[in-house]
């Protein structure tokens, strides 16, 4: 069982910068890729980022590329989501996800169905 938690999210002018974190919480957090979705209203949950259990590898959907990098710290169990350069387009709820297949593609960690345990959700709101 993991339990997340999500924080760091608010209202920013667009340009601007946020932090996203996830806090994990339960069974050994270094397991387990985490991920970060979004939803915006009216849409479907779609893919942001995802990091490989030690950090090593990442994956980013086109649209975030350049401008989000994720990380994480499995010494305090967190992982991070920084944003920058955001746009209008990137307000949306966000939320971390954790799953523990050790399959880490581009294909698995895209899909939200390949998640396991994912947290509560925390408001991005970027204004033009």
């Amino acid at each position: 069982q993991v339990q997340l938690v999500e924080s760091g999210g608010g209202l920013v002018q667009g340009g601007g910068s946020l932090r996203l974190s996830c806090a994990a919480s339960g069974r050994t957090f270094s397991s387990y890729a985490m991920g970060w979705f979004r939803q915006a209203p009216g849409k479907e949950r779609e893919f942001v980022a995802a990091i490989n259990w030690s950090g090593s590898f990442t994956y980013y959907a086109d649209s975030v590329k350049g401008r989000f990098t994720m990380s994480r710290d499995n010494a305090k169990n967190t992982a991070h989501l920084q944003m920058n350069s955001l746009k209008p387009e990137d307000t949306a709820v966000y939320y971390c996800a954790a799953e523990s297949s050790g399959i880490f593609t581009y294909a698995r960690v895209r899909d939200p169905a390949q998640y396991y345990y994912w947290g509560q959700g925390t408001q991005v709101t970027v204004s033009s």
